[in-house]
């Protein structure tokens, strides 16, 4: 054994119990959350002999500190199919703690977690909110659903819109971290994921936007048409234009209905597959740290087959990098539709220039007008000139996020 294995296996008295950030380590368990497997990390950190581990439930490793709360979340999440990442904190049989990030993968007969030791600054203001959480669970009386909706709340206050969100970027800040405190290179996938969802971040602003415009341009043609009713007769010019206009602005709320606007929009969508993008890649390179630190193993895992959980390992990696694969296809072919919505915008647009041009023309020929008519339409122009420059800087977003995937 050598100074540095013997440094991880000692361990202290009290306090903290040896992980290390280079070490990944993982458990698996049937449906009902019953210990079916782990590797040698997980036995050392959790200090348990292997027949204390096999068959026993995985809250055997629960510390109190826990919230209950975050239970909550968490079977919420994988009992809908879903895989999950969490901030933990375990403790030993010898009553050592040890603070996790994990993620929990489904895999055939039950769950596969992988852990990493947390060491970002997000991992502080965890600690935080899990000690007011469990506080209010112990001296409040709340209830498992009502902690959980304490997360969600703390959450959405620091600017997520779900649980899954938060994961996703806590997954990501784990892995610059640890990277960082590894010396290890940047890993230039997790990077440029995140600077897509950044760019998804800045095309949700520019979409509500949008939305304040268009609601403010609404108004426009039925004045138009107002003031048209006073100064020529049913049917003239600026009458026949303001309905034009009024016509060429309803076909592009349509396109903004179905475009921008709703849970299934194009600037939704994109927003997802990048989260969903995240995620996965970072829970498959921690599925693959895992099979590659059990390949180098080789103490004895009592009587797991070493060669079952390998292959288990492995293909999960291929399951979950293939998953990562067709997630970066998904946003490639969201940020294109995008892009393609926007031409079309702007090419409706180009009628509604020609249509406000024609109305500067009449106004100018009808002077009995006054200044009314030319002040809606120079209104029609910056609304116009706003709009368009949103378009712009969508079109400019989207086309980054696919030179990204490229």
């Amino acid at each position: 054994m050598s100074f540095v294995d013997r440094r991880i296996e000692a361990r202290p008295s009290t306090g903290e119990a040896p992980f290390a950030l280079n070490e990944v380590f993982f458990s698996r368990t049937d449906e009902r959350g019953v210990i079916q497997a782990g590797n040698y990390v997980f036995k050392r950190v959790a200090n348990y002999e292997w027949d204390e581990l096999i068959g026993a439930p995985h809250k055997v490793i629960r510390h109190p500190d826990m919230p209950k709360g975050v239970f909550q979340l968490f079977w919420d999440t994988i009992g809908a199919g879903d895989s999950m990442g969490a901030y933990v904190k375990n403790k030993a049989k010898d009553g050592l703690y040890y603070w996790v990030f994990a993620v929990i993968v489904p895999c055939e007969g039950g769950f596969l977690s992988a852990r990493i030791s947390p060491s970002s600054d997000l991992f502080e203001e965890i600690k935080t909110i899990y000690a007011e959480m469990r506080q209010a669970e112990t001296n409040d009386g709340i209830t498992p659903e009502e902690s959980a909706e304490m997360m969600l709340t703390w959450i959405r206050d620091k600017g997520f819109e779900n649980y899954h969100q938060f994961a996703t970027h806590a997954l990501s800040e784990e892995l610059m971290s640890r990277d960082i405190g590894l010396e290890r290179p940047k890993d230039q996938k997790i990077s440029d994921l995140r600077q897509m969802m950044s760019n998804a971040e800045v095309l949700v602003g520019e979409t509500q936007g949008l939305v304040k415009d268009f609601d403010a341009m609404h108004t426009i043609p039925h004045n138009l048409r107002v003031i048209a009713s006073r100064i020529e007769p049913s049917g003239g010019p600026v009458t026949v234009l303001s309905q034009n206009y009024g016509a060429m602005s309803r076909e592009m709320s349509d396109w903004f209905a179905a475009h921008v606007m709703g849970e299934n929009s194009n600037f939704n969508t994109i927003k997802l597959a990048v989260t969903n993008s995240l995620f996965v890649e970072g829970m498959a390179r921690m599925l693959n740290e895992c099979h590659a630190q059990l390949k180098t193993e080789r103490r004895g895992l009592g009587d797991i087959d070493m060669e079952a959980e390998r292959s288990l390992l492995s293909g999960l990696v291929e399951t979950e990098t293939e998953r990562a694969r067709k997630g970066v296809e998904e946003v490639d072919q969201e940020a294109e539709r995008i892009m393609r919505a926007c031409q079309v915008m702007h090419r409706q647009f180009l009628g509604l220039s020609s249509t406000r041009v024609l109305c500067k023309i009449e106004s100018a020929r009808l002077p009995e007008s006054g200044e009314t008519l030319s002040d809606i339409i120079d209104q029609l122009g910056v609304f116009q000139e706003r709009i368009s420059r949103r378009l712009d800087d969508i079109t400019k977003l989207s086309n980054e996020i696919r030179m990204m995937e490229h």
